[in-house]
């Protein structure tokens, strides 16, 4: 019998000041022929009436976070932010402990903003910084310089926020190591509590997929990687998980939940969620209207498609997200939130453990320090053919 997990909700604000050439996300520059640029109120509109239909998923639960990503949310107002806040509280109750997250770029940075965000009830930002070197961030098409990213982390931390990550992305065109550590140590310098630090991949659809950069070589990536992880563990910072480095106790709630197999409903255009269904014993994903004009045209029935998870595909779709974890899940975890007995698996865990690719901690499903290295190896075990 499957467990309710806990609840997050992803909002999704799908606009941008420009849309870099290495983006592949749901993400769009506003309409300049148009004098409204962005509709900020009638997406509000359409993001509660969509939250609306989510509402029979929510199963009695209440929020234990939420995440504004984009895009850029931070291109809405402080005003706007509080009104889908309140709008969301007034549908599903919040957490005590609840933690709200909103992305924010440094090139749309304002100190009263960031106030203003603080006062709608956002306790965590996160700053797409990627990087503080002004040659790089061209070459991202970034609209921010370094000296403003260094601004925008000191005015949220003015504006109280004490739970402050930063984005950045290493693997650069023609970037060096000492380059990739300098951008490292400015964060570090910066006193905040998260790191976001992955490497640049190519992804298809983007500028950077039909240009492509010179990138640095393997060697010159594997000794980036390799020398930024000793630094950010001289300075405190746990890798908690593949890509995410944190200060004690400051790891991302929100996000955790996603590894740990947890449910979120995902509203606005192009969102993402997965719940579970437990009076039917069964799991489900969805996803809601892509294009920005055509979610806004859909009158509050924004849902694109959806399906259920298949038992055949439950241990690879657990394992995506569960071992991405450095310390991997309870093995328990495994049966509560798939409804499926560890016996189901038992089989290619261990042939995964005489491989030396994951742990032999009976209580736990975790990789070695060589699995995590390798993780594509461990999770294409649970693929199904």
């Amino acid at each position: 019998m499957l467990l309710l997990p806990p609840l997050s909700l992803y909002i999704h604000i799908p606009w941008c000041a420009r849309k870099c050439p290495y983006c592949d996300f749901n993400s769009h520059e506003p309409d300049t022929n148009n004098e409204k640029t962005i509709p900020e109120q009638d997406y509000i509109d359409q993001l509660l009436h969509d939250l609306e239909q989510d509402l029979s998923l929510v199963q009695g639960r209440v929020l234990q976070s939420v995440f504004f990503g984009g895009g850029t949310p931070s291109l809405f107002s402080a005003q706007s932010i509080k009104f889908i806040m309140d709008g969301v509280q007034e549908k599903i109750p919040f957490a005590d402990d609840i933690e709200i997250t909103l992305e924010a770029n440094p090139g749309t940075a304002e100190a009263d903003k960031f106030l203003g965000f603080r006062a709608a009830g956002v306790n965590r930002l996160s700053i797409g910084v990627q990087s503080f070197q002004s040659q790089h961030l061209q070459a991202l098409g970034r609209i921010h310089d370094g000296e403003q990213a260094v601004r925008a982390v000191a005015m949220a931390q003015a504006a109280g926020f004490e739970r402050i990550n930063i984005d950045l992305m290493h693997g650069l065109p023609e970037q060096t190591v000492e380059e990739a550590l300098a951008d490292l140590r400015q964060a570090l310098d910066l006193g905040v509590s998260h790191l976001s630090w992955y490497q640049l991949t190519i992804e298809p659809n983007t500028v950077y997929y039909r240009q492509p950069p010179p990138l640095p070589a393997e060697e010159a990536l594997w000794d980036i990687q390799q020398a930024g992880l000793l630094l950010l563990q001289q300075h405190g910072f746990n890798q908690y998980e593949v890509s995410a480095f944190a200060r004690e106790g400051q790891q991302c709630r929100h996000n955790l939940n996603y590894w740990q197999f947890g449910d979120y409903l995902g509203i606005g255009a192009g969102a993402h969620g997965k719940m579970t269904l437990r009076t039917e014993d069964r799991i489900l994903r969805y996803n809601k209207t892509r294009l920005p004009r055509d979610y806004l045209q859909r009158m509050g029935h924004c849902l694109a498609e959806q399906h259920d998870l298949l038992a055949a595909d439950l241990p690879f779709e657990f394992m995506l997200n569960a071992l991405r974890l450095a310390e991997g899940v309870p093995q328990t975890l495994f049966a509560e939130r798939t409804g499926m007995s560890f016996q189901s698996i038992e089989a290619i865990w261990r042939d995964l453990q005489h491989r030396g690719l994951v742990t032999g901690d009976k209580a736990r499903l975790a990789t070695t320090s060589h699995g995590f290295l390798f993780l594509n190896d461990v999770l294409a075990a649970f693929m199904q053919d």
